[in-house]
């Protein structure tokens, strides 16, 4: 067999793989035999993306690794390995039966694709066993592979459907999934289920995860539709995400006046989720909120509000330290005798019972920070209380009314705060109509596109769009990046995306990942902003001006001529 490794940034390779067997194997031994400084890892159709700690390792080294796992794969070998796995899979693994009513709109059309009667496609899907291979697109959806040999003629759209209702069983190419919620999709709709896919009061919530095997199980003339579920781990159940205003813990708070565009709860975001289809999310500018804890004393991860151009007015209800980075906004403290000042940005400050403080708009930069002594008591979902807005996991956004409770990440009569050097306040805080320069790393899809469209990539001015938000930044130009000619009208079978890829839809209008980004997508990654300028990124604001300046070129490494391909 062949393997390439693919650049993906300067902190993750793309190991790419003949096919979903030997993914799938690969993925296997990587777990079992994990490289030192990897942090995640994200198997897809045919390629395995691997995260890594650039402070503990390398891409060389992870490729090394990978190597020598795939040497040990002669013709004998593989057979005996994949003969145990199976064996281990059939008596180890779990067995999910998901009740189906097969009532979708595109049944009998595809039936008719494949020149059989609609009965037949049902056997069909009923009658073979599935692999949940890896997880993608939304928490909770899983793409299964197996089925029927015919299957693999089944085509996605041609046009994307807006919104497909949750509980949708579907088809797309050789794979069949379930949509965990309303979202939209181009797969081929052959049923419902009324099984939830994804649900937070479940121990586990989500009911299939890679590794699992999976059985339809046909209840369209069941007079009732019989539920089969998991067992249980016997961990406690993971809550659902609550409002700041149900917080019930007593002492200081802010009462939310006016919650500006968008705030809300961030943190380092929650690793570890990638099985079950869920990102690491957190602050888009971390820095800023690391600042802002320091500044008040707490541990730097301690929970912050992220806001969008300032926009704020709380009222304080007893005593806190407070500390406000990020965006460059104006602050205004109105005290509880009326007298009002203004309040430095950068700094901590104390307010009493009954002050008020205004944030006022953003005047450079997009996105600010709010931090108080002692966190903010606010529900952790799945062990961190980052807010994701794509896969709706974590707090709700803050709404005006809500009472904020401060938490108790610090001693509460402990009011010493750290001061943290003003160099942050100097940092570059980009403007709109203003260039921004971000660092580029090549791949993993670099080779896709045209010489041509590589050199406007960093000659060329992007626009920063107003449709950009904490999914990613849209940009554009007045040159889209076009394929060559042989990878125009292919698609790409989804793979890993990471921080900060830069991604390019059909219409050749780069889009830039930020934290609440997919886990896998199907269009090719040119490439990806450096880690150092994540932040910066993060930053940016609509009208602003992009420019890419390449730090890393696009190389790829290949392992050819192994036994057993």
């Amino acid at each position: 067999m062949s393997a390439r490794c693919l650049p993906a940034s300067d902190r993750a390779i793309l190991i790419e793989l003949p096919d979903l067997a030997k993914t799938l194997a690969l993925f296997e031994a990587l777990q079992s035999d994990r490289p030192v400084g990897v942090e995640e890892m994200v198997p897809a159709a045919c390629t395995i993306l691997i995260e890594f700690a650039p402070y503990a390792t390398t891409a060389a080294r992870i490729w090394q690794h990978v190597q020598r796992l795939l040497a040990r794969w002669d013709a004998e070998a593989q057979a005996q390995a994949q003969g145990s796995a199976a064996a281990k899979q059939a008596l180890h693994s779990r067995l999910v039966e998901i009740p189906v009513v097969y009532d979708g709109a595109d049944l009998s059309s595809l039936a008719q694709l494949l020149d059989i009667d609609t009965t037949e496609l049902i056997a069909r899907h009923t009658g073979a066993e599935y692999q949940a291979a890896f997880a993608g697109f939304a928490p909770g959806f899983v793409y299964l592979a197996g089925g029927h040999a015919s299957f693999d003629k089944v085509p996605r759209l041609p046009s994307p459907r807006t919104k497909v209702p949750a509980g949708s069983v579907a088809m797309g190419g050789h794979f069949s999934a379930v949509y965990p919620k309303d979202s939209p999709g181009g797969w081929q709709l052959i049923g419902t289920t009324p099984v939830a896919m994804w649900d937070l009061s479940r121990a586990e919530p989500a009911l299939v995860q890679p590794g699992f095997r999976v059985r339809f199980v046909d209840v369209t003339r069941a007079s009732q539709s019989t539920v089969f579920l998991p067992a249980k781990s016997g961990a406690a159940p993971a809550q659902p995400p609550e409002s700041a205003a149900k917080a019930s813990t007593t002492g200081s708070a802010l009462t939310i006046k006016a919650a500006g565009l968008q705030t809300v709860f961030q943190d380092l975001g929650r690793l570890g989720q990638t099985g079950m289809g869920v990102s690491v999310s957190g602050a888009l500018d971390r820095q800023s909120m690391r600042t802002a804890n320091r500044l008040v004393g707490n541990p730097t991860g301690t929970a912050v509000l992220e806001n969008v151009m300032g926009g704020m007015h709380w009222q304080c209800q007893g005593s806190a330290v407070l500390a406000i980075t990020g965006a460059r906004v104006a602050i205004e403290v109105t005290t509880a005798q009326g007298q009002r000042f203004q309040q430095p940005q950068d700094q901590a400050f104390a307010v009493d019972d009954g002050d008020q403080v205004r944030v006022g708009p953003s005047t450079a930069g997009l996105r600010c920070y709010v931090a108080v002594r002692g966190g903010f008591e606010v529900q952790a979902v799945l062990g961190s209380c980052a807010t994701d807005t794509l896969a709706m996991v974590g707090p709700a956004a803050v709404q005006a009314g809500d009472a904020v409770q401060v938490g108790q990440a610090v001693p509460a009569n402990d009011l010493h705060a750290v001061q943290w050097p003003a160099a942050h306040a100097a940092r570059q805080w980009p403007q709109a109509g203003e260039p921004v320069w971000l660092d580029l790393v090549l791949g993993p899809r670099t080779d896709w596109f045209e010489p041509q469209s590589l050199q406007l990539l960093t000659e060329q001015v992007w626009e920063v769009t107003a449709q950009s938000n904490r999914v990613g930044i849209r940009l554009q130009g007045a040159h889209p990046l076009l394929r060559q000619a042989q990878y125009q009208g292919v698609e790409l079978p989804s793979e890993g995306t990471v921080l900060g890829a830069v991604q390019v839809p059909a219409n050749g209008q780069p889009v830039l990942f930020l934290a609440d980004h997919p886990l896998t997508g199907g269009y090719p990654v040119v490439g990806a902003v450096a880690s150092h300028h994540i932040d910066l990124a993060g930053q940016v604001p609509p009208g602003a001006q992009v420019r890419f300046r390449v730090v890393q070129p696009f190389v790829v490494e290949q392992l050819n001529g192994l036994e057993g391909e």
